[in-house]
C-alpha cells in the first residue's frame, strides 16, 4: 500500500471508529431519554464529544437514527447468516432473552426497538427505512426457512414460508417486549414453549 493510500485508510478507519463512538452514545441516550427528549447536547456530552464535532459525522438526529437502524440491520443479516452453520434457533432465542433481559449492549435493545417503531409513526423517513430494512431481513430469513424446510426433505410454499417466518418474527418481537415486561420469565417456561412451537414453524414436525 503506498504512503496516500495507506493514509487515506487510516484517516477512514479513524472516521469510523468516531461514527461509531457517536452511535453507541446516541443509543444510550435515545434509550435513557426517548428520541424527542434526548438532544444533540445529551449525545455530545455522553460521547465526550462536542457538538459541533458531532455535526461533522451526522448531519442531524435523524440521520444518527438512520445511521442506527443501518447498522442494526447489518448485525440482523449477519445473524440470520449464521443460521446456516448454526441452525439452532431454540438455543440462540433463549440466549438473546437473557441479553436483552440483562441489556446485553451487543444485541438490539427492546427499548430502542420500541422507541424506533414509534418514531416511524410520525416520522414518514424513518418509517420508510425501517420498512425496507424489514423487507431486507425478512428476505434473508425467508432463504434461510426454505433452506430448513429443504433440508427436512419438505417443498413449501411461498404462502407457507411466509407464514412461519411471521409467527416466528412475532415470537422474537414479542419476547423482546416481554423481556421488559417480565424480566424474572422463567427459562422453562420459555423453554417449554419453544419447544412446543419451533418444530412446527422450521419443519422438524416430521
Amino acid at each position: 500500500m503506498n504512503t496516500d493510500a495507506g493514509r487515506s485508510a487510516r484517516v477512514m478507519d479513524r472516521a469510523q471508529a468516531q461514527r461509531d463512538r457517536i452511535l453507541c452514545a446516541a443509543q444510550r441516550c435515545f434509550i435513557e431519554h426517548g428520541f424527542h427528549a434526548a438532544s444533540m447536547a445529551n449525545i455530545a456530552d455522553a460521547v465526550q464529544m462536542s457538538v459541533g464535532l458531532i455535526y461533522r459525522y451526522f448531519e442531524n438526529k435523524n440521520s444518527i437514527i438512520l445511521a442506527i437502524i443501518d447498522r442494526q440491520l447489518g448485525e440482523q443479516r449477519a445473524s440470520i447468516a449464521d443460521l446456516n452453520t448454526d441452525p439452532d434457533l431454540r438455543r440462540r432465542i433463549i440466549e438473546l432473552f437473557a441479553k436483552w433481559r440483562h441489556g446485553d449492549p451487543t444485541v438490539m435493545n427492546p427499548v430502542l426497538f420500541l422507541e424506533m417503531r414509534a418514531e416511524a409513526t410520525r416520522d414518514p423517513q424513518i418509517a420508510q427505512a425501517l420498512a425496507e430494512a424489514d423487507r431486507i431481513a425478512g428476505a434473508d430469513f425467508h432463504a434461510w426457512l426454505r433452506k430448513a424446510a429443504e433440508a427436512q426433505g419438505r417443498s413449501p410454499t411461498q404462502q407457507d414460508i411466509e407464514a412461519r417466518a411471521f409467527a416466528l418474527h412475532c415470537i422474537i418481537e414479542g419476547l423482546a417486549i416481554r423481556s421488559l415486561r417480565e424480566p424474572t420469565l422463567d427459562a422453562a417456561s420459555l423453554e417449554a414453549t419453544l419447544d412446543l412451537l419451533l418444530p412446527l414453524l422450521t419443519f422438524r414436525d416430521g
